[in-house]
């Protein structure tokens, strides 16, 4: 992903950030996301926290020296957005809605197929090629991998309710997501929690919006 964002500045001419900022945030009116928090903004900027060898909470990312007050050297195509919980939920409204909101498209239906379509050799699980210890807050058993995102196999597969084809993926502090078009359902959870998959919120949280779910 890291190098498909520097072929999106190689065929565009213009910087990964700014490349995000016309052709997807603005036109999704996501007016806090980039990849670093202004000045302006710092007050609403969240510390991130974890856990000791007592199961403590405690402080790791303080507002006031993080890293993320900085434009960063390296635009990232993997990761390093900041933004906020309206934000984030307007991009996966977008991809619930078939790549397209508030009249605006950003990614066309076919393509949203493409990045929904589990890519791996085969229909493999990212669980048989996945690095040891590697990063996985989605969970690796019963996972396909499309184009930057988890897709689902379904709750057979995965052992989580659910249905085939969600999309999902997860980010820094615990935060997680997943669209499932099948049920017209787009989720977003925020949390400041360090290292992601300390906890397993998505299966919790899975487990209490389908649940929920009556007809």
């Amino acid at each position: 992903m890291d190098v498909a964002a520097r072929l999106v500045e190689v065929m565009s001419g213009m910087r990964f950030d700014e490349y995000l900022r016309t052709e997807l945030f603005e036109p999704l009116g996501m007016v806090d996301t980039g990849f670093f928090v202004p000045e302006d903004d710092l007050g609403r900027f969240a510390a991130c926290y974890g856990r000791n060898s007592r199961k403590e909470l405690v402080l790791v990312d303080d507002p006031e020296r993080s890293s993320y007050r900085r434009e960063p050297k390296l635009l990232n195509g993997g990761g390093g957005l900041v933004g906020t919980t309206g934000d984030y939920l307007r991009f996966v409204a977008m991809l619930a809605n078939g790549g397209e909101l508030d009249g605006r498209r950003v990614i066309s239906r076919k393509t949203l197929e493409l990045i929904g379509s589990n890519h791996l050799p085969g229909d493999g699980d990212m669980a048989d090629l996945a690095l040891p210890m590697g990063y996985g807050e989605v969970g690796f058993s019963g996972a396909g991998f499309g184009l930057t995102m988890a897709v689902s196999k379904g709750p057979a597969a995965t052992g989580v309710v659910g249905s085939a084809g969600e999309m999902m993926w997860g980010g820094a502090a615990s935060t997680t997501f997943w669209v499932d078009r099948a049920e017209e359902l787009a989720v977003v959870f925020m949390t400041q929690l360090l290292p992601s998959g300390t906890f397993d919120f998505r299966g919790q949280l899975k487990a209490l919006v389908y649940g929920a779910i009556a007809d």
